[in-house]
């Protein structure tokens, strides 16, 4: 028995392998642009608790030169702006981890490009040239209280039980002397005896 014919070629030739890359690539950008997220400023958010939290994203990792006078995302001059480019910044560095974009309340994940005109925002760590790390935290520093020291404690001198000098002559050095009272019996001895004196004479003449 004669084997069977080879089926026919197909009328769908596969794509060539180069396509299929192209298609790959796509469909991974296109996946990683839905996933994409972005970290900007609170609309309610007040100017003095922003501006703690732009100093700290700047001083903590952000990119940002440029919001700086002569960056690409100078303008608009508004805190709101340039805050919402360190939150980013400091997000997308951070890989988007969990509480990187908080910021004490200031900051909110948004799904919409923030980016305007040749200002653009990083959507991805290594568009924010960062690197991955530890869980990081947005929470800022407690504002430093300003402690008044007691007052000094003044010494109360006490006066000296001691005095050097001299007593007859000779060198002291101790407690004040006191002059020693001179025995009364001894004084009414001699009064005595010179008066018995006196009495006898008298008796002789």
């Amino acid at each position: 028995m004669a084997p069977p014919p080879p089926p026919p070629p197909s009328s769908h030739p596969s794509p060539p392998l180069p396509l299929l890359l192209l298609l790959l690539v796509l469909s991974a950008a296109a996946t990683a642009a839905r996933a994409a997220t972005w970290c900007v400023a609170r609309s309610d958010a007040s100017e003095q608790a922003l501006q703690r939290a732009l100093d700290y994203a700047c001083g903590s990792g952000a990119d940002c030169a440029p919001i700086q006078a002569s960056g690409l995302c100078y303008l608009p001059n508004s805190l709101q702006a340039h805050a919402s480019y360190a939150f980013n910044s400091f997000y997308q560095r951070k890989a988007m981890a969990p509480g990187s974009c908080d910021f004490a309340g200031t900051a909110t994940v948004a799904a919409s490009d923030p980016s305007y005109g040749s200002c653009v925002y990083p959507s991805s760590l290594s568009t924010a040239g960062g690197t991955t790390g530890t869980t990081p935290t947005t929470t800022l520093p407690a504002t430093p209280t300003t402690t008044v020291p007691n007052a000094p404690t003044i010494p109360i001198l006490s006066p000296p039980t001691s005095y050097g000098g001299t007593v007859g002559g000779v060198p002291y050095a101790g407690a004040t002397p006191s002059v020693a009272a001179k025995p009364l019996g001894a004084s009414r001895r001699r009064s005595a005896v010179a008066g018995s004196a006196i009495f006898c004479i008298w008796l002789i003449f």
